[in-house]
């Protein structure tokens, strides 16, 4: 459970709830976009290569970090869409353990329709998003 209360399979669960109610393709990325805008992101000291995720279009950052026995993670990139999808992953994944994150794959969001839409590079920075956080959390199970 996090501070919000909800296990990563209830978030999960809320935000393809949450998704599926938006039955227009670009109303849905509009809401995508708008969650980038709300994100926080990365400050440029954090903006480094370590951090920097290879094959998408736009500049993408991913900084895992642990606090204690649960995972955080913090996206940012120059385009909003980008942006909102990895803050979206992030907002899913902070504040469980290793192996709660390592039960939800990311590649629900298919599922609800939401990459479809995306252009082969976006979706593919999505992707890498997705194994950065999966393989971020099998390292740190496995210490």
């Amino acid at each position: 459970m996090t501070q919000t209360g909800l296990s990563i399979q209830e978030k999960k669960q809320r935000l393809i709830e949450d998704l599926s109610v938006i039955e227009d393709p670009h109303d849905r990325l509009a809401y995508i976009i708008d969650i980038g805008k709300q994100a926080h992101g990365l400050d440029e000291a954090d903006k480094i290569d370590a951090y920097r995720i290879e094959g998408c279009i736009s500049n993408l950052w991913l900084k895992p970090s642990m606090d204690g026995d649960v995972c955080h993670f913090a996206a940012d990139s120059d385009a909003m869409i980008t942006k909102g999808f990895a803050s979206l992953l992030c907002n899913l994944y902070s504040g469980h353990t290793p192996d709660d994150v390592l039960t939800v794959d990311p590649e629900f969001l298919s599922e609800v329709g939401v990459t479809q839409h995306l252009s082969p590079n976006r979706r593919n920075g999505l992707t890498q998003v997705g194994e950065r956080i999966q393989s971020f959390a099998k390292f740190e199970k496995n210490k």
